[in-house]
């Protein structure tokens, strides 16, 4: 099989250094201008740079979104721009609109380009016509189905990146303008309000929907997806937390790994699948891989979406010798519940917990403060930056 790329968002700093750990091979990020995701921190110039040192320093790659729809007065400063990307030396920028590829072509700038899934390519004559514009990669639309791939793939033999896992649009990619008529926020330049996540009824007293499509989750398909000859895999969410997008990566990087030397079952397949649904706290499907969505795809009707708690903290420090893990806590946990520890390329691993110190070491019954530091007694390959959550499944029930 051939090596497939497993590509992730970052937000921030934190949580590019978070995605090299658990898993990426690289990332997807957006400056503070001409980016889908206006309500992310997203990064300065500045901020980019450091991002793509140390991105190189560790032999992977980064990839910057300049994919809102411009309009005339959004082209102010862009050519300026993509020459400082350029000189930052950005593995790849991901467009949508042809003026980018344009200005790139004219001003002779050095910078891979990448098609932005907001392009919709869904057939290979789009395909083609790209790959004339010396574009390198194509982020297919979200809505391509297996038959789509393949074909694409048989007839361009391009490089192609397909979105595996987050939120989907309810709209077909790029084309939503539901945000612009509810609140006047363009969403195709990084505004999006999310007007599918809303709750609607048509009159007082009728029963409420909505009109949200439920996530993307590709689990089951990822060894079809690499036959195929899909080069990298996508996960969606530039503004989730580092919890998240550590999970999700490992999950996936697990996966991967397992398929390419054989050893992945279907009892790690239904861990993994239960471990992905939790994280998001919304139920996921393979949406338009396999066959058209329905409404079983949709939350047509009211939806329970609680937020669970099950990030318990982060490994700032640990003592081999005392077998003590200093954890800065983020959600609530007291003495006598079951809790595990994951990290990168390591199985989870599980802590009872019989005694809790405070960053004093006193002894306390419950951790309640968020971000208060305490210690607890993990017996086993503890590192900095791995993650203690509820422990909800175990894979030797699976298996």
């Amino acid at each position: 099989m051939n090596k497939v790329e497993l590509l992730a968002p970052a937000g921030d700093l934190e949580r590019l250094k978070f995605a090299f750990l658990y898993g990426a091979d690289a990332v997807y990020i957006g400056g503070k201008e001409y980016s889908l995701r206006a309500n992310a921190k997203n990064f300065t110039l500045e901020e980019i740079q450091e991002g793509v040192e140390y991105a190189h320093k560790l032999h992977k790659k980064v990839y910057v979104t300049v994919n809102i729809v411009f309009h005339n007065e959004d082209l102010k400063g862009l050519k300026e721009y993509l020459k400082k990307l350029a000189k930052i030396k950005v593995d790849a920028i991901i467009v949508s609109d042809l003026v980018v590829i344009d200005i790139i072509q004219k001003e002779k700038i050095n910078l891979e380009v990448h098609l932005s899934t907001q392009a919709s390519t869904l057939n290979a004559s789009s395909a083609k016509f790209y790959l004339k514009q010396n574009v390198k990669r194509l982020v297919l639309a979200r809505e391509a189905s297996r038959e789509d791939i393949i074909d694409i793939k048989e007839k361009t033999q391009a490089d192609l990146e397909v979105f595996i896992h987050g939120a989907m649009c309810t709209s077909f990619s790029g084309k939503c303008v539901l945000s612009n008529c509810f609140t006047n926020r363009d969403a195709n330049r990084g505004g999006c309000a999310q007007i599918c996540r809303w709750i609607f009824a048509i009159e007082k007293g009728t029963k409420p929907f909505s009109i949200m499509p439920k996530d993307l989750n590709m689990v089951k398909y990822i060894e079809d997806m690499i036959n195929i000859g899909v080069n990298s895999f996508k996960i969606e969410g530039r503004m989730r937390s580092i919890y998240y997008v550590s999970t999700i990566l490992y999950v996936y990087r697990q996966i991967i790994d397992k398929i390419m030397n054989n050893t992945l079952t279907a009892a790690y397949v239904r861990y993994y699948q239960d471990i992905l649904n939790r994280c998001a706290n919304r139920e996921s499907t393979p949406q338009f891989y396999d066959k058209l969505p329905t409404n079983k795809e949709q939350y047509f009707l009211d939806r329970e979406e609680k937020s669970n708690q099950d990030f318990i903290g982060l490994v700032l420090d640990y003592d081999a010798k005392t077998k003590l893990a200093t954890i800065e806590q983020r959600n609530y946990f007291k003495v006598g519940d079951e809790l595990e520890l994951f990290g990168p390329n390591k199985e989870p691993i599980p802590i009872k917990v019989h005694k809790i110190f405070d960053e004093n070491m006193e002894e306390i019954e419950v951790a309640r403060h968020p971000q208060m530091l305490v210690k607890l007694e993990v017996d086993g390959d503890v590192c900095q930056n791995d993650i203690v959550r509820l422990k909800v499944f175990d894979i030797s029930s699976y298996l």
